[in-house]
């Protein structure tokens, strides 16, 4: 919840941010592109620590690392200083999804599996909504800057980790002997990974497609005050969340690869309203529906790659997959932002999206899963 409140504050500072440094929107844009891109490298440092010497050491890691850099942002006295401090921020929250989810998913029973990792990503449009409520409240108030500086309190669960969080079983049961045996499991797995990096890329198209430009694109073309756009943005994270842990738990139930593509099948029939929507009653419905689908796809993701994942290597293999996956659909915004000169701002972000949720329902019924494997 917290890195990605972190990630989305830049979302709703396009505008403040373009006028503050005098740079173009696109220059703004392209500061996100630089921080999705910047993340596996992230994800292969603090995997590897995880998978070698322990969950805890590296989730305290990334918690202090992503929350100073993103005080420190706060701070930036030019664009490309901003720019610099974006990209370090991409590290630090790179690591984080793979060793999170690894601990957490390790700590839960194999029943509560599915609603357990419906939960976990539903801190994704947590930190959204977070960052919609500080554009609506804290924006206005205190300015841009202290949105970011609020960005540095998550250093404090730090010391909550250190205190009462333990270190997983199965990790000190299954843990690696060496470095060299960790990455090892890429070599000899390397068909599964390159699936679940394919997979991940376009997961990550469907997401960062339908979320990071939307508020742009409500403003833009529908000339939604920012005010509207932020509570519009409060909405539609709650119907993802609620999402998230539905389509999680259904998974459970019916199995991973059929939670996932009832999930996508929302999203697709939620498209027309989400970009042709004529009113803000329409856009709203529409918004809310694809931020149930999106994110419920997403609830199942965890759990669908920690049992896909060799156990030696259970943080560094979903981790990195994941990460590579942002870094390969980097360019989403820069891309649909570039496109929408072409075919106009509707057609632009529903063309793209469409193409996707094809893309991902092919993928997931084309591959295999491993519900329920004793971790």
């Amino acid at each position: 919840m917290l890195d990605a409140f972190d990630f989305f504050t830049v979302v709703f500072l396009v505008g403040p941010l373009s006028s503050q440094f005098s740079v173009s929107k696109t220059a703004i844009v392209l500061t996100l592109t630089a921080t999705l891109a910047m993340r596996p490298v992230g994800a292969f440092l603090f995997g590897l620590f995880a998978d070698r010497f322990g969950r805890r050491r590296a989730l305290m890691a990334n918690v202090l690392g992503y929350s100073l850099l993103a005080a420190a942002c706060g701070f930036s006295a030019s664009y490309g200083m901003f720019l610099f401090l974006r990209a370090l921020f991409g590290i630090t929250m790179g690591g984080e999804w793979g060793v999170g989810s690894a601990l957490a998913l390790e700590a839960s029973s194999r029943r509560r599996r599915g609603l357990m990792s419906g939960i976990l990503q539903s801190g994704y449009p947590c930190g959204y909504l977070l960052a919609a409520l500080s554009a609506h409240f804290l924006l206005p108030a205190a300015g841009w800057r202290a949105m970011f500086w609020v960005g540095g309190a998550p250093a404090l669960l730090a010391l909550y980790v250190r205190s009462r969080v333990p270190e997983s079983a199965a990790w000190r049961r299954r843990r690696a002997a060496s470095t060299r045996e960790i990455l090892g499991q890429l070599r000899l797995q390397w068909r599964g990974f390159l699936y679940l990096v394919l997979l991940m890329t376009l997961m990550m198209f469907l997401s960062h497609g339908t979320q990071d430009l939307y508020p742009d694109f409500l403003h833009t073309v529908h000339h939604i005050p920012a005010a509207a756009v932020s509570l519009l943005a409060v909405l539609y994270n709650l119907a993802a969340i609620g999402g998230s842990a539905f389509f999680g738990q259904l998974s459970e139930i019916r199995g991973r690869r059929w939670g996932m593509i009832a999930a996508l099948a929302l999203a697709l029939a939620a498209l027309p309203l989400w970009a042709y929507g004529g009113s803000l009653l329409a856009l709203g419905a529409g918004a809310m529906l694809m931020q149930a689908g999106v994110q419920g796809a997403w609830g199942v993701i965890p759990a669908h790659l920690n049992e896909l994942a060799p156990a030696s290597a259970r943080s560094l293999v979903p981790g990195l997959a994941y990460q590579l996956g942002i870094l390969i659909a980097a360019p989403t915004n820069s891309l649909e932002y570039a496109l929408k000169n072409w075919v106009g701002y509707r057609t632009a972000l529903a063309g793209f999206e469409f193409i996707v949720i094809l893309g991902c329902v092919l993928a997931i019924a084309g591959s295999h899963e491993r519900r329920g494997i004793e971790f």
